[in-house]
């Protein structure tokens, strides 16, 4: 069995994105905040909702479910940003709800050639019970 045990009892933040379930590494988020003012940028790339002002910030706030391929849906009071730091920079991806902090009892490599063009987009998979949650990898979201 391969197993990504080096990264077992790192902290992961579930979240929801449609009726998906999938996590983020905790230490790549830098913080998780309520829906804030967006400001849109035109002609901006595919996902991107605009910008906003994070106490004298100006950070780039995409949507997760386009991200992923979802269709977009009006928020909701559960709607949370979740800001992370992608290459020197804050980003801010938008998410349908925060779940939990959590750990998993096994991480396994993600399965790969589904056809989603999702491939890259999940770190690995992790177990926890009978319950499978995708870990995504920000490189393989934010760096198209």
């Amino acid at each position: 069995m391969n197993l990504l045990t080096s990264q077992q009892k790192d902290q992961y933040i579930e979240l929801a994105v449609g009726a998906e379930t999938c996590a983020i590494r905790i230490e790549e988020i830098h913080e998780i905040i309520k829906m804030l003012s967006i400001t849109d940028i035109p002609f901006s790339r595919f996902g991107v909702k605009g910008v906003m002002n994070l106490r004298g910030k100006v950070v780039c706030v995409m949507c997760l479910r386009s991200l992923l391929g979802m269709a977009d849906e009006p928020y909701t009071k559960a709607t949370r940003i979740i800001v992370v730091r992608y290459r020197e920079e804050f980003v801010g991806l938008i998410v349908d709800k925060v779940n939990k902090v959590t750990t998993y009892d096994e991480i396994h490599p993600p399965a790969g050639g589904h056809g989603r063009n999702l491939d890259g987009v999940f770190f690995g998979v992790g177990l926890r019970g009978d319950e499978l949650i995708g870990i995504l990898k920000l490189d393989g979201i934010l760096g198209g």
